[in-house]
């Protein structure tokens, strides 16, 4: 099944949360998701059995791989219960999840290796503790995230992948450090462009380091070549080190935009169904699962949406563009 731009539809992100302990400042800044600031409620949110079945239909209608995102999902009591239901689901081969990895316990990543999670990646923004609590800004210790990260491996969830998201004036100064940190080792760094994602997170151009700025700083340290994409939709443009101390990837949505090959779909918590990070706004797909409406009435909704899909917002991104009111990444996740 195709959109209007000849996109397959292949990856679902499903978000189980909209709430964060975390209160990183591209993301959800604390100035605005402050102590009163009012998260779904508990009713709204779509239960375990609710998202297996919008997975089921999904994967249908082509969907192989899911992603569980957030807010941070390990706030979602007993995820290990959904991850069972969704490795069930015949034909979708591939479940991971994003996680700022303060909650991945080695205990739970056992738990949720055990229940069929494949992969998962985890957000690390800086190795310098100092960098990294400001940039969480809730005081939360990097060596936390290093244990995740062991402890994940140790469980079997790897290769694991690490997403930094480089600000200029921030953590840019950290990249070679993590680079550094990584090589030699089976996990893969992800450096992210400082994304205009929402409207709350203060986002202007000259806080982003240019993907080519970032591969150009890791190649002072050491040769690096450009790699094939693994698979068509892949959204890191992959690099390697020459002398053979592995790979790193670059995502490039602000300056090199990967809007043509998109293949995702997004389910907020709430279950609004999205199809690009950068929409305005959802279709509810609530309100159908909890009225009676049969598989097959959803399934066809749900066909609509993706057959109608025009999405290129990185393609187009202008000052007039940047302005359009946008969801928040913490309600449909990265």
């Amino acid at each position: 099944m195709l959109d209007t731009l000849a996109r397959p539809l292949r990856d679902a992100r499903i978000s189980v949360t909209d709430r964060c302990n975390f209160r990183c400042v591209y993301c959800m800044p604390k100035e605005v998701f402050g102590r009163d600031f009012a998260f779904a409620p508990r009713e709204e949110l779509l239960t375990f059995e609710e998202i297996t079945r919008v997975a089921r239909i999904l994967t249908d209608l082509g969907v192989e791989k899911v992603r569980l995102t957030g807010g941070e999902p390990l706030l979602r009591r007993d995820l290990e219960r959904l991850v069972a239901q969704l490795a069930a689901i015949e034909g979708l081969r591939d479940i991971a999840l994003t996680t700022n990895g303060s909650l991945l316990t080695r205990l739970k990543s056992r738990l949720l290796a055990d229940a069929g999670l494949r992969r998962v990646t985890i957000s690390l923004d800086s190795l310098d503790d100092e960098t990294f609590r400001r940039m969480n800004d809730v005081d939360s210790p990097v060596e936390r995230v290093l244990d995740a990260i062991e402890g994940a491996a140790d469980a079997g969830l790897g290769p694991i992948k690490l997403d930094m998201v480089v600000m200029r004036g921030l953590n840019a100064t950290s990249v070679v450090d993590v680079a550094r940190r990584f090589r030699n080792m089976a996990h893969i760094v992800r450096f992210i462009e400082y994304m205009d994602v929402g409207n709350t997170n203060g986002w202007h151009l000259q806080d982003v380091v240019p993907g080519r700025e970032i591969v150009e700083l890791i190649a002072r340290e050491w040769p690096v070549e450009p790699v094939e994409a693994n698979y068509f939709g892949e959204v890191a443009s992959r690099y390697r080190y020459v002398d053979g101390a592995g790979e790193f990837g670059v995502i490039t949505s602000v300056t090199k935009p990967f809007c043509q090959s998109c293949t995702r779909v997004r389910l907020s918590a709430t279950g609004e169904v999205y199809t690009c990070l950068f929409a305005g706004k959802g279709r509810d797909l609530r309100s159908l699962l909890r009225n009676g409406t049969p598989d097959s009435e959803i399934r066809a909704v749900l066909a609509n949406i993706w057959q109608k899909r025009d999405d290129r917002y990185s393609e187009i991104r202008s000052e007039a563009t940047a302005a359009l009111k946008k969801v928040e990444m913490s309600h449909i996740g990265g």
